[in-house]
């Protein structure tokens, strides 16, 4: 018997990447799933995947900065499977480009998604996990919510966020002795089109910094990341670090201090494409 068969738990994020693996690594475990994401495609996709893996599976449009509709969501996932286990706060965007160039708005984009909408969902679910008596919160922060990088001040600041609040939350839960379990996760290089995805600064080109993301930092594929997480929920760890890069980098910080900082210019000058 799997440690999540029976349980209800919510993923966001789910249309492709880490979020799609999760939730189809959850469904051959028999765990009964509400999943969201702003890509109905893709949702879809993954909805009729995991209920070939013969999963109960409740799949809903979601924007996560739209708190009432994250707050109704919630009420709506609780009323449908009549309680909630775990969630999975995991929907994300990138950003690439130097504070110079940015834009306030593009700033503002990503903290509302990759912040606030983890603290949305946080906030959301958080009396039905304790309800539950066995809740557990994971919250997907990123190698960037351990170290910063030139060109990454916007995603590094929601990041950096996420692991800060992720953090007060599982103290919290121990100074009340909730029945929740809190786990920030910081993967590192993943195979997905996040990349791609993101946005960058007029008159950069995105396609060359998606190229080199791929091609020089993607090391693990969302399978194995997935695979790793469950693993971390299951055995209650505060940190899950995915992949080689983010053990390594994590460490390098930890010896380094700020002096890494410095170190990091260097290196990222001579490799990350600029403009």
């Amino acid at each position: 018997m799997s440690d999540v068969a029976g349980r209800v738990v919510v993923v966001t994020g789910a249309g492709s990447g880490i979020g799609r693996a999760l939730v189809l690594a959850l469904a051959a475990r028999g765990a009964r799933l509400a999943i969201s994401d702003v890509d109905t495609t893709g949702l879809e996709e993954t909805a009729r995947r995991a209920r070939e893996l013969g999963a109960e599976v409740k799949a809903d449009h979601l924007d996560v900065t739209q708190r009432e509709k994250v707050l109704e969501y919630a009420e709506q996932v609780a009323a449908h499977f009549g309680a909630v286990h775990q969630v999975y706060n995991n929907a994300g965007i990138a950003y690439h480009g130097d504070l110079e160039r940015t834009e306030f708005k593009d700033i503002e984009r990503v903290m509302d998604v990759d912040f606030w909408g983890v603290v949305n969902g946080t906030k959301a679910f958080l009396p039905y996990l304790i309800a539950s008596g066995d809740g557990h919160l994971i919250n997907v922060s990123s190698l960037f919510g351990l170290l910063s990088i030139p060109g990454q001040a916007a995603y590094n600041s929601a990041k950096f966020a996420v692991r800060g609040f992720t953090e007060a939350v599982r103290q919290e839960m121990l100074v009340a002795r909730h029945p929740v379990q809190v786990t920030c996760v910081h993967p590192g290089g993943i195979k997905t089109a996040i990349a791609r995805n993101a946005a960058v600064p007029d008159g950069d080109d995105q396609a060359t910094f998606a190229e080199f993301f791929d091609r020089k930092l993607a090391r693990t594929t969302p399978e194995d990341a997935a695979k790793t997480i469950l693993t971390g929920v299951r055995k209650n760890k505060a940190r899950v670090l995915i992949g080689a890069d983010a053990k390594l980098l994590d460490a390098f910080v930890r010896v380094a201090g700020p002096a890494y900082q410095r170190v990091v210019a260097t290196v990222t000058s001579r490799v990350v494409p600029r403009g």
